[in-house]
């Protein structure tokens, strides 16, 4: 095993996306994570579509290098089993509603009695304290509250949702797995653990920057098409004449001189530079779709191959995998998953030492159980009794 992080083990009670996603992205990087399912209620995840011989290929991705041990944790013999496996493992990530936990006698305070050195990590969508933390929520609730979505859209249909899961993912996963590691460091050098509270709607408010920087101050938010990121200005996505889109983003004063000079609209310079006019921007948007219109989008890829000016097609996601870009950055990995090979998006993070590996796909329900089980030192006899009364699976 590869990666930087082989020290980190990682007891993960977390479903669906935000926690697995996370886990994920630990165990790419070495750490050893042992997911705790329930061997009644598997993951939602393991029955979304399409499969490949009998396995979802999302959950073969999100869990991918992760061991499973399916445990009844309303039972004092699973409440046990976890407690004998924090004398092996240290960090606990669990996505549950506040007190879920506690109910099952699993809380921080609980778990910490066997583990001083814990570090325990809660995801959840409004955080542990505060009037919506027992809410139920999603993604989009998540960005509605947070602000994100009030100026992202167009005027004329209103917000609209996002197509990538920003606040499950940036929000819940990245910012996770960014407190798990400072932990981790903060442990290494005095010797202690602590609970880690992330709320996904804290972290889309805080992964908003540039807006919440001016809004603050200026108590003025942003609106539909009326920034300069989000199609107020001629930073934007254009139609070309086959239907298919280029995005445009030469924002600096050069690029766009060299996209306008290109495009043979160097009359419309001008206009570029009057930011705080939206009628010049409304011209000028309306100039460039009129002049991308005029001939399909690979006329325009081939214009703009040379030409320094940030200008990319919009593409399939499809299209993306198959970019030389990507392709040259191996994007797109084939993981092991049984008798079989799955193509999955690669891990992002490239290290000069420690490279992240890919050994496994996600495993099948309890696939661990009984290796897991044997390790903590229980008897065959135990195991098979417990295999009997569904405890385990």
């Amino acid at each position: 095993m590869s990666g930087p992080l082989q020290s980190l083990r990682v007891l993960d009670f977390s479903t669906l996306l935000p926690g697995p996603f996370a886990s994920m992205m630990l165990a790419d990087m070495g750490a050893d994570v042992l997911r705790i399912e329930s061997p009644q209620r598997a993951d939602l995840v393991r029955w979304m579509p399409p499969f490949v011989d009998g396995v979802s290929v999302v959950h073969a991705h999100l869990n991918r290098n992760k061991k499973s041990l399916a445990v009844d944790l309303k039972s004092e013999s699973g409440r046990q089993i976890i407690f004998r496996l924090l004398q092996q493992y240290d960090v606990v990530i669990e996505q549950f509603r506040p007190g879920v936990m506690q109910r099952l006698g699993l809380d921080e305070s609980s778990l910490r009695q066997h583990c001083p050195q814990l570090i325990y990590c809660s995801i959840t969508g409004y955080g542990q304290t505060g009037p919506y933390r027992d809410r139920a929520g999603h993604d989009l609730n998540y960005l509605a509250l947070a602000g994100a979505l009030s100026y992202n859209g167009r005027k004329a249909s209103g917000p609209q949702a996002l197509s990538v899961q920003f606040a499950d993912l940036a929000g819940g996963s990245a910012h996770a797995v960014i407190a798990i590691l400072a932990a981790a460091l903060h442990r290494q050098q005095t010797g202690e653990g602590q609970a880690i509270d992330i709320s996904m709607t804290d972290a889309a408010f805080a992964l908003q920057p540039l807006a919440t920087a001016a809004t603050l101050v200026s108590g003025q938010s942003p609106q539909l098409e009326a920034e300069t990121l989000n199609g107020g200005g001629f930073y934007d996505c254009y139609a070309c004449a086959d239907g298919a889109y280029l995005a445009v983003a030469g924002l600096e004063p050069q690029f766009t001189q060299a996209f306008l000079t290109a495009l043979g609209r160097p009359d419309l310079l001008p206009l570029s530079l009057a930011h705080a006019d939206a009628q010049a921007m409304q011209q000028l948007k309306e100039g460039i779709a009129q002049a991308l219109l005029r001939h399909p989008r690979q006329h325009w890829l081939d214009v703009f191959a040379e030409v320094d000016a940030c200008v990319e097609p919009v593409l399939s996601l499809h299209e993306a995998a198959q970019h030389p870009q990507l392709q040259a950055r191996s994007m797109v990995v084939d993981v092991a998953c049984g008798a079989t090979r799955l193509p999955q998006a690669a891990s992002p993070l490239r290290f000069s030492r420690t490279p992240v590996s890919y050994r496994q796909a996600g495993a099948a329900l309890g696939a661990d159980t009984e290796a897991v089980l044997l390790s903590l030192g229980y008897e065959a006899g135990q195991i098979a009794d417990w295999r009997r009364q569904g405890l385990i699976a």
